[in-house]
């Protein structure tokens, strides 16, 4: 491309705003960054610069909505690059996100394709934050279709959901017709997360909640992406306005922190007995805040057992081995609580220095309200 023009565009990259992606945030500005694979982006009628990752996404929108183009490897004309210079991501965020709400997610560069996606159409397609009658998830209802798994089975079902907000519940149907839910929900114990390659669909969301002091897991998908990305904003919303309500003095910020939060690990690790002496069996482990769970399988309902992790000074710690006379097996480690030890293994060295890492964040973290609020609810070992 013009030399002259290339070395303008790292120049007003290096701009406020224009050195971070205009959509998820992730650095830009690189210039060892040389194939299209890698490459930083601009939108160069929208004037916002992108990252590999979310350029992708606006070719999907269409060049009536946005003409993208790869900074280092193509040709930019002198008109197009005054264009960048003179609007930019700041004056596209003025723009596109005037009325972007406290409790929409917006998405980050390590966020799952359906956020982003949904979030860049919101932007640019939809104009959702341009006008407050288009989003459709603050109403404090909803009702619609969602594709469930069954609770002892793999298929997954069309169920009628309704959501409301005055009564702080999600109920589901089994029948069109039912008079009664099949399940209501507290919206106040629930938590959801996208989970797509767990579920095997790209809009897959996971719901969670406490039934009978124990963890219930509802695997859902639509169809559409944002048909499921609206569920997730109007749970959020509702949950929001309760917090609202019930804090009154708690900041925006701080209130959005509480409405959903995403696992912080998951994978296989193998478990043996508490006694130590039995073979090893491979369990999904999932760490959801201070729960650690585990399942036979990833998409179980219930789980087999749950730890609710304290802090240090109440007992809790990760040791790295089992203790003598107990069955060793690969990369193991030991999780402490004050009543048990349970003693897990890796496959890799690697997996288990990441899963002592951030459980030992976990016990090393004081329990907040919320933590205690939820955990109340649990059976503490199982």
């Amino acid at each position: 491309m013009n030399e002259k023009n290339r070395k303008k565009l790292l120049e007003i990259m290096k701009q406020p705003g224009n050195d971070v992606c205009a959509d998820c945030n992730a650095p830009l500005g690189k210039e060892h960054k040389t194939t299209r694979e890698d490459s930083d982006w601009g939108a160069y009628n929208l004037g916002v610069f992108l990252c590999v990752h979310c350029a992708t996404v606006h070719r999907m929108l269409g060049v009536q909505i946005s003409r993208t183009k790869s900074i280092p490897l193509d040709q930019w004309t002198d008109e197009q690059v005054a264009f960048m210079e003179a609007h930019g991501n700041l004056k596209a965020k003025e723009k596109y996100e005037q009325y972007v709400p406290k409790f929409y997610r917006r998405p980050t560069e390590k966020d799952c394709q359906v956020l982003r996606e949904q979030w860049i159409r919101a932007k640019y397609e939809r104009h959702e934050f341009m006008d407050l009658d288009k989003q459709t998830y603050r109403s404090g209802k909803k009702t619609g279709y969602l594709w469930k798994k069954g609770r002892d089975d793999n298929r997954f079902q069309h169920r009628l959901f309704v959501l409301s907000e005055d009564d702080n519940t999600l109920k589901y149907y089994n029948k069109e017709n039912a008079k009664e839910p099949k399940a209501t929900i507290l919206l106040s114990e629930l938590n959801a997360v996208f989970t797509p390659e767990k579920i095997g669909n790209p809009n897959g969301l996971q719901l969670s909640y406490i039934k009978e002091n124990m963890t219930r897991n509802i695997y859902l998908y639509t169809n559409d992406g944002k048909d499921i990305v609206d569920w997730y904003m109007a749970i959020r919303h509702a949950k929001f306005n309760r917090l609202k309500v019930a804090y009154p003095g708690a900041s925006d910020e701080d209130l959005a922190l509480q409405l959903t939060r995403d696992f912080l690990k998951e994978g296989w690790l193998a478990k043996t007995g508490p006694k130590g002496n039995e073979a090893y069996r491979r369990r999904w482990f999932s760490l959801d805040g201070r729960l650690l769970s585990y399942y036979s399988d990833p998409l179980d309902a219930f789980p087999k057992g749950e730890v609710v992790l304290g802090t240090r000074s109440d007992g809790f710690t990760v040791r790295e081995g089992v203790p003598p006379g107990r069955l060793d097996q690969l990369y193991s480690f030991t999780q402490v609580t004050p009543t048990r030890q349970y003693y897990l293994s890796a496959d890799l060295q690697e997996e288990r220095r990441q899963w002592m890492e951030v459980l030992m964040k976990v016990i090393d973290t004081p329990q907040s309200r919320q933590d205690k609020m939820l955990m109340s609810l649990v059976n503490k070992e199982k």
